[in-house]
């Protein structure tokens, strides 16, 4: 079994195969090997009941046929048939709750596999992906593993033993009747393995197509506002439109080699033979008139495997066609490895790069050759261009990204020698572009520490100036927020954001800009509260406000990924042109 480092992993997690999507898949039915035998054995129940039907109806005639037969010889074969036919209804219920109880586990299983995975997966995992195609992949994908066991795999194992029970009561009836029957069906595999190659890559496209479909969905829905702004509607229905009729186009593929699909007419044809064969025999006076009649009825339960078989084929291989991409999600490898065995402590806030450089991918590198140390409890301002690499820089610390040459080190240990948990743990970041999450202001807060009381949540909100406007809801602290917190200004989100952050109680700060959306009185109540937070930790501030720049107790001038000059306000100002010019603009 392989697994890909990841940046999270729970501990409870069970383990599956994933060498390749079958054996992924096999590893899940693994989990519940009673269900499919309880399905298995219902389904022969089944068959049995509904064959046994078939071969007593023939019986009935046998006696009917008789001279001087006896009303209590057809109460017998009647009971005969009313108890095979409760066999095969009671059987048949047993049947479709066992393959619907296991589709719906192994859905479950595979939804929250995919789901642990793609949160434990690296920022440059997420980064390179697009929302919506990850949204197919974890709910119409993981979806059609589902209708994979139910109903495809329960119609396949139906279909077959809907083949295997009736040739055994033909069998029984006179082996010489098995000659039709297994041409057909010979023939019958050989057309169904065809078909299914002609679909196999369909269905691949389909799914692959539909993920294209879903992310451009996403993409318009996510900037609504930017299509709005700039007139996009007609272009964004456009471009949807396409995608949509690419996909319409391989249903249309789909339809027409079902549509070819000649078993059926091939049927109809040997069940003709098959008929004439009967004759014959009987004829003869090798079998009787009621064996003939039960003969005919066996057969046509091969009708239901003709016409079943390339749409349970199909479900089946579009399962394993989104097992493919789910997979593909869950193998993806990540830059960062969680380090269960690594540093767990206490961070006292010392944090020192030396030599570090670091590239996106392939890019031109993002930072070059950045040495500098922090002590700890000091307050760094970084400051620069727009695109100079401060935020980069913030995010080597806590090891959203690592670092491709150098070293980030935090209290003289490299971080990715740290556990990632216990480094995480002890680091709260702010970003300019704050994501609260759909629920309650309450929930938000919260969310940056386990356990926070409902004085930890409003303590934080003191100290980041929003109780007074969480006051002013109707609901307070438990109003509910829009999708990214879109009912609130951009100033309510920041002041929410450092809330969260103050509630974590870090050891290292990162505050990205984040005053840039609120008014000069509440930034500088803010900062109050910044400073009163940054007593005893790290902190980084990446901004533009003088107000913010001159308190820090170092300053680190980025130039074009490069640290051009570094030191305090005074410092910078006497002997740093870049940092003069700078400060002139600000």
């Amino acid at each position: 079994m392989s697994h890909s480092a990841t940046e999270f992993r729970s501990g409870e997690a069970v383990r599956y195969d994933t060498r390749s999507p079958g054996r992924w898949v096999f590893s899940h039915l693994r989990r519940y090997p009673w269900l499919p035998a309880l399905a298995l054995l219902f389904s022969l129940g089944n068959n049995v009941g509904y064959s046994g039907i078939q071969v007593l109806i023939g019986r009935g005639f046998d006696v009917l046929a008789a001279p001087g037969w006896l009303s209590a010889d057809l109460w017998r074969v009647a009971l005969l048939i009313a108890g095979a036919s409760l066999v095969q209804g009671l059987s048949g219920i047993g049947r479709n709750m066992s393959f619907e109880f296991l589709a719906q586990r192994i859905e479950r299983d595979a939804r929250a596999e995919l789901f642990e995975s793609l949160i434990g997966k690296s920022q440059a995992f997420h980064s390179s992906q697009k929302v919506g195609d990850l949204m197919a992949r974890a709910t119409n994908d993981v979806h059609f593993l589902n209708l994979m066991f139910s109903p495809g795999l329960a119609l396949i194992a139906d279909s077959a033993l809907t083949t295997v029970v009736p040739l055994v009561m033909v069998a029984l009836i006179d082996p010489r009747l098995l000659l039709v029957p297994l041409l057909f069906i010979a023939a019958l595999a050989v057309t169904v393995l065809a078909y299914n190659r002609k679909l196999n890559p369909l269905t691949d496209e389909q799914r692959e197509r539909f993920g294209e479909m879903n992310a451009g969905l996403a993409d318009a829905l996510e900037g609504i506002e930017t299509v709005k702004a700039n007139l996009g509607e007609a272009r964004e229905t456009e471009r949807f439109a396409k995608a949509a009729g690419r996909l319409r186009e391989l249903y249309i593929q789909v339809a027409k080699v079902e549509g070819r699909y000649w078993p059926l007419l091939a049927f109809a044809v040997a069940w003709g033979l098959g008929f004439l064969h009967a004759l014959l025999l009987w004829r003869s006076g090798q079998i009787s008139a009621g064996q003939a009649v039960g003969y005919m009825m066996l057969y046509n339960a091969f009708r239901f495997t003709t016409f079943i078989s390339i749409f349970s084929f199909n479900l089946f291989q579009m399962g394993l066609s989104s097992a493919g991409r789910v997979l593909e999600t869950i193998r993806a490898r990540t830059e960062l490895d969680e380090n269960p065995a690594g540093r767990s402590a206490l961070i006292r806030g010392r944090v020192e790069f030396r030599n570090v450089s670091f590239s996106f991918g392939d890019g031109p590198p993002a930072l070059r050759d950045l040495s500098f140390s922090v002590e700890p409890g000091q307050t760094v301002a970084v400051v620069g261009r727009t695109g100079s690499g401060k935020t980069t820089l913030a995010r080597l610390v806590t090891r959203v990204f690592d670092a491709g040459a150098g070293q980030v080190l935090v209290d003289g240990v490299d971080v990715r020698d740290w556990n990632l948990e216990s480094l995480r743990s002890q680091t709260a970041a702010v970003e300019q572009d704050v994501f609260l999450f759909g629920r309650s202001i309450r929930d938000n807060i919260a969310f940056g520490r386990d356990g926070a009381g409902d004085a930890d949540v409003e303590r934080a909100a003191r100290e980041a100036q929003a109780h007074a406007f969480i006051q002013g809801f109707e609901s307070k602290y438990d109003t509910k927020l829009g999708d990214r917190g879109l009912t609130l200004s951009g100033g309510q989100k920041q002041r929410l954001a450092i809330a969260r952050a103050f509630i974590a109680d870090p050891r290292i700060l990162i505050l990205d800009d984040s005053t840039s959306a609120v008014d000069s009185r509440t930034e500088d109540e803010i900062q109050k509260a910044m400073k009163r937070a940054g007593e005893g930790r790290t902190t980084f501030l990446i901004t533009h406000r003088l107000s913010q720049i001159r308190w820090a107790d170092l300053i680190l001038l980025m130039e074009g990924g490069r640290l051009a000059a570094q030191g305090t306000h005074e410092e910078l100002l006497a002997r740093s042109e870049d940092y003069r010019r700078l400060f002139a603009r600000v």
